[in-house]
């Protein structure tokens, strides 16, 4: 998306950080929250707000997306605004509008936060069930990143194959 108009849609920390990582990269991010105000940490906030590039667009949704069949892209998105409908181009549609992790199916036997992530131990992967071990988006409620998921699954991965081969 160098050189392109993309647009993030959230307030909290991961859209920020994706719109400041974009903003080098592509000619401008278009910021689409739907509040007035972000929730993102105030560090993260002063250094959006600080770029040149950023295009904001608050109290305001995506309603629909719009783009091409050949070559398959997005082409513009229209947006549900207080003044109204309002058509955006933009190449590139992030939701960085955060997630709740996969767990519920879990919580009758392994130890889960209040905000549904499996407890670790000792920030390993091992959980309270000896021989159970989590990885990536369940257990990371700070980074939620693939190449951390990737990292964390290898992690388990480890420590699982210590704990089938009994050794410490």
């Amino acid at each position: 998306f160098k050189d392109q108009v993309v647009t993030v849609v959230g307030g909290g920390n991961t859209a920020v950080e994706e719109a400041i990582f974009l903003s080098a990269i592509a000619q401008k991010v278009l910021l689409v929250h739907r509040r007035n105000e972000l929730r993102a940490t105030p560090i993260l906030q002063k250094r959006l707000l600080n770029l040149k590039n950023i295009e904001f667009f608050w109290n305001s949704t995506v309603a629909s997306v719009h783009g091409s069949e050949e070559p398959k892209s997005i082409t513009h998105i229209i947006l549900d605004t207080s003044d109204g409908p309002k058509d955006v181009p933009t190449k590139a549609l992030f939701i960085a509008i955060g997630h709740d992790p996969s767990t519920q199916i879990f919580k009758e036997f392994i130890d889960i936060d209040e905000h549904g992530y499996a407890l670790v131990k000792n920030g390993h992967t091992g959980t309270n069930i000896p021989g159970v071990f989590v990885a990536g988006d369940v257990q990371d409620s700070i980074f939620r990143q693939a190449i951390t998921a990737a990292g964390s699954g290898c992690m388990a991965a480890i420590e699982a194959e210590k704990f089938l081969s009994h050794k410490e």
